[in-house]
């Protein structure tokens, strides 16, 4: 990682000189690149050479093992078990690479495009590479964004006040409300086999735990960019609240959507050209951007679908199929569709995740003896001693002694869970 952001700083210092003897115009003024000059053959060399040593780099660690995987098993539903390869090695992803990849490729790009003054000193351009509270978890920082306040930042009383509120927002929506919402999804995930109530249950909790989670991780990030004087851009706006996909991406993890809007999907041809090359572009787009996720064909199909959604939304228009819908339907199946899309997100395994929609619309096979068992539900609680367990209530009063038991603080969200789940039944 050191050595590919001294290769962007370097190739981003031949971009704004235009010269591959940096050395010579080492005390000149860094100059921005004017757009319409910015298409020389030097140019051109040195913002390739950085993109490709980045993805590189992110293509070795993040999906190395991911590549040998599919290649085994690819081979091996064939037949071919002996041509499998056996690696000696196993490849440890550094932590927060695709944040840190995405926001090194923005300032090559940003600075080729004219969009943004390069960097004379590797110190100051580690800085803003290396910037630890977003670094993690996001949000994703264009160059462009942060050039100035890199070079005038202002650190005031004021500023540090509202960086702690942020800071505590944040940790109060992943400790009161994500791990809780965490905990029912893992045990909904785990059990192997469940009942269709159990699984939409399940699922709506995930969804809910992972937006409470990534929008915490957000608010801390942008709290404490707060505190040392640095301002960032909000990443979440109330996106269960979107009446559409498309609506969705504009307010679910809005650095990472407006990365892939301004850096992939513009390149490769955005919306210009016919209309199925634009269905293409959003399709590829979210591939990508759900590869981006994580190494597994889980998150290429959760991409796929919400690119195909994307697709179909630009190919219905403005007075698609949502258009005469009330808003409160469009928000529900916006929602509904999200949430099926977030269990390849969750499941471990590809088959997994079928076998899990499959109990969500009740295709699956119910539990050995449910019939004649009492009412199922799904009890935990790891704080008062309960494990996650499959276990059958024989009654509502064994349910009731279990949910009493949770009787810590923090523990209402739970039990209202827990009620509205056993009286759903």
């Amino acid at each position: 990682m050191f050595g590919t952001t001294f290769i962007d700083w370097l190739m981003s210092l031949v971009i704004a000189h235009n010269t591959w003897q940096v050395w010579r115009v080492w005390n000149q003024p860094v100059k921005i690149v004017d757009p319409e000059q910015r298409k020389t053959r030097v140019r051109r060399t040195a913002i390739t050479i950085s993109i490709v040593c980045n993805l590189i780099v992110l293509g070795f660690f993040k999906y190395f093992n991911f590549g040998i995987d599919t290649y085994n098993s690819l081979v091996q539903s064939v037949g071919l078990e002996g041509t499998q390869l056996n690696t000696f090695f196993r490849v440890v992803l550094p932590l927060g690479i695709s944040f840190y990849t995405f926001q090194a490729l923005s300032y090559t790009i940003d600075v080729y495009r004219g969009n943004a003054e390069a960097m004379a000193n590797f110190i100051d351009f580690s800085c803003f590479v290396s910037m630890f509270p977003h670094l993690v978890a996001g949000p994703i920082l264009k160059f462009s964004f942060l050039a100035d306040q890199l070079k005038n930042r202002r650190l005031t009383s004021d500023k540090f006040a509202r960086g702690v509120a942020f800071f505590m927002m944040g940790v109060a929506k992943k400790v009161l409300l994500a791990n809780p919402c965490g905990k029912i999804a893992d045990t909904a995930f785990d059990a192997g086999s469940i009942q269709t109530l159990d699984a939409w249950f399940g699922s709506f909790a995930y969804s809910f735990q992972i937006y409470f989670d990534f929008s915490g991780y957000s608010d801390m990030a942008i709290g404490l960019g707060l505190m040392f004087g640095f301002v960032f851009a909000k990443n979440f706006d109330s996106p269960y609240l979107a009446q559409s996909i498309t609506d969705f991406w504009r307010r679910w993890h809005i650095s990472l959507s407006t990365w892939l809007r301004e850096y992939l999907y513009i390149p490769i041809g955005g919306n210009k050209g016919a209309l199925s090359r634009t269905y293409a572009n959003l399709i590829i787009t979210m591939l990508i951007g759900g590869l981006w996720h994580g190494a597994s064909w889980n998150f290429v199909i959760w991409g796929g679908l919400h690119g195909g959604m994307l697709a179909f939304e630009r190919s219905q228009g403005r007075k698609g199929v949502y258009h005469n819908l009330p808003t409160l339907l469009r928000v529900a199946l916006t929602f509904l569709i999200v949430t099926i899309g977030w269990v390849f997100f969750r499941g471990g395994t590809l088959r997994g995740s079928v076998q899990y929609l499959g109990a969500m619309f009740h295709l699956n096979q119910p539990f050995p003896n449910a019939a004649d068992r009492g009412n199922r539900c799904l009890v935990w609680d790891a704080d008062v001693g309960l494990e996650p367990t499959n276990d059958l209530a024989e009654d509502g009063d064994l349910f009731r002694a279990r949910l009493g038991g949770a009787d810590r603080p923090g523990h209402a969200g739970i039990q209202s869970f827990y009620l509205f789940h056993f009286l759903a039944r």
